[in-house]
């Protein structure tokens, strides 16, 4: 496996969501940035088998494969139908909700919020949103 050098690893402001990010191959991480949001996945272990006496330990080279790492299709479920929500203005807030969300996005705000952070704290605000959402599985 190759080693990839990436000078600089931020692609994303903090202050909005995520909308690039660099290429997995199946050697790992490579260069190559991809235009989209990465997708949530994760890695599908399997146990190695027991070591033997004097066996060399086996390297990771072999062992990061696509078919071991898995999309949630939950999350990618949830985060649509979020950002329908949000792209639809919020439909179905109070007003004083939509006041305090738009005052958190304020792009003149002196201490704006990182997406992460905002993202973190629309949930309290978005729990009579949970209706819709049950019906996500």
């Amino acid at each position: 496996m190759s080693q990839v050098v990436i000078e600089n690893p931020i692609l994303n402001s903090p202050y909005k969501e995520p909308n690039r990010h660099f290429k997995f191959s199946e050697e790992g991480i490579t260069n190559e940035i991809t235009e989209s949001r990465r997708v949530s996945s994760y890695f599908v272990p399997i146990a190695q088998p027991k070591k033997k006496a004097g066996a060399k330990q086996l390297t990771l080279e072999s062992e990061w494969t696509q078919d071991r790492v898995k999309e949630n299709d939950f999350i990618k479920r949830i985060r649509n139908q979020i950002s329908t929500w949000r792209k639809g203005n919020y439909v179905g807030i109070i007003n004083v909700t939509r006041q305090l969300l738009e005052y958190w996005k304020n792009p003149d705000r002196e201490r704006k919020l990182f997406f992460v952070r905002l993202k973190r704290w629309k949930p309290p605000f978005i729990l009579h949103f949970i209706e819709k959402l049950k019906g996500i599985k």
